[in-house]
């Protein structure tokens, strides 16, 4: 009677749950698998996690930028080296974002020149001379905009200097010169400025280094020595003001199109020197546009990014470099031997003085323009 019953159950007992030996038709397993077998090709295959791992990273850089995001409208905006080339850019631009401007420069007329080109754009700004090198002028800087202005909340290091030539007609002071500029101007703009940003848990640095600061230029030695410090000291306060609310951005340009071998010092055989930096500094495939630049810049500032590469020469060298060091120094090591040879250590020129050794007429029409446009002209 017992084996009846089980038997009667067994054919009442629906075919798709009844269960069999072999996992065959009328068993359970397949539907189990059916349910599990495409959660588990998901989670077992490597290209959905590569494919969550990128979108959960893009959409966390999404929520940091719109976190982070610093509208210049009504802010105060400080920029050493802000009385030609990309630094008065900056402050235009700047300025018709609704931002209060305030620059600093060595030279009074070039200062003057500056402040009268930002006020009939209607930029409210405030202009004084001051050498970045010394630490009691910066100081007063800091005093005189805040007097103006009140607090400050983007300081951008833009002041800097510039010696070409090949290290046998360097000495140890014309390292020394630009470390004071380009490494120790900058800092002492950064420590005069940070305990306002500190107690107000707020504020943006920004500091214009260099291509040089990532790859040394045959030729530029004194000047890629500083901008290397200045990239090292950038990216480390980046880390360790983070979390004081002040956000650092690290600007490495390659060349850009600002009049500045102008003003740039050369050694060696000057006018030969001054001929090729100045050709590559105009020209449209290897320089860039400065007002680009600029804008790249304030829309780092914006989103608070940590490192911006301007220029597409720049770009592929920075990632070629990072991935082959020993070709790239090889390759510039080429470069190098087509570059002008002294054993001279005679006096820098200063590029306005130099007489170019070949003569491109249509660059040399852009330089002017470039030049007038941006305030390098004495």
């Amino acid at each position: 009677m017992k084996s009846k019953v089980i038997a009667t159950m067994n054919h009442m007992m629906p075919s798709k749950l009844m269960p069999s030996k072999w996992g065959g038709r009328g068993s359970t397993i397949p539907l189990l698998r059916i349910a599990t077998d495409p959660l588990l090709r998901i989670a077992t295959d490597p290209r959905a996690w590569v494919f969550a791992g990128a979108a959960a990273a893009a959409g966390g850089r999404a929520l940091g930028r719109w976190l982070t995001r610093f509208e210049l409208r009504g802010r105060t905006v400080l920029i050493t080296g802000g009385t030609r080339g990309l630094g008065l850019e900056l402050a235009r631009q700047a300025g018709s974002a609704g931002a209060r401007v305030a620059i600093c420069g060595r030279d009074a007329d070039t200062l003057a020149r500056a402040r009268e080109s930002l006020s009939q754009m209607g930029a409210a700004v405030l202009a004084t001379t001051c050498d970045v090198t010394d630490r009691n002028q910066v100081a007063e800087l800091i005093r005189f905009v805040q007097a103006g202005f009140g607090h400050i909340d983007v300081l951008i290091n833009n002041a800097g200097m510039v010696e070409v030539g090949p290290v046998e007609a360097m000495t140890a002071v014309d390292f020394e010169r630009d470390m004071a500029t380009n490494f120790w101007g900058p800092l002492n703009a950064i420590l005069a400025v940070l305990p306002h940003m500190r107690s107000r848990g707020e504020g943006r640095i920004v500091n214009i280094a260099s291509i040089g600061g990532k790859l040394s230029v045959p030729h530029l030695l004194p000047y890629s020595s500083s901008k290397f410090a200045l990239v090292g000291l950038s990216e480390g306060l980046r880390a360790e003001l983070r979390a004081s609310g002040i956000l650092v951005t690290t600007v490495c340009p390659g060349l850009m199109r600002t009049g500045s071998p102008r003003h740039a010092t050369f050694k060696g055989r000057h006018d030969a020197e001054y001929t090729w930096f100045n050709l590559a500094d105009n020209f449209p495939l290897l320089s860039m546009d400065v007002e680009r630049a600029a804008r790249r810049i304030l829309r780092a500032v914006r989103h608070g990014n940590s490192h911006v590469v301007l220029s597409l020469p720049a770009k592929v060298a920075d990632k070629v470099h990072g991935l082959f060091p020993g070709l790239t120094s090889d390759a510039l090591g080429l470069a190098n031997r087509l570059l002008p040879s002294t054993e001279s250590r005679e006096h820098g020129v200063e590029g306005q003085h130099c007489r170019p050794v070949v003569s491109v007429p249509w660059l040399g029409a852009r330089s002017d323009r470039v030049a007038t446009q941006h305030n390098q002209t004495n």
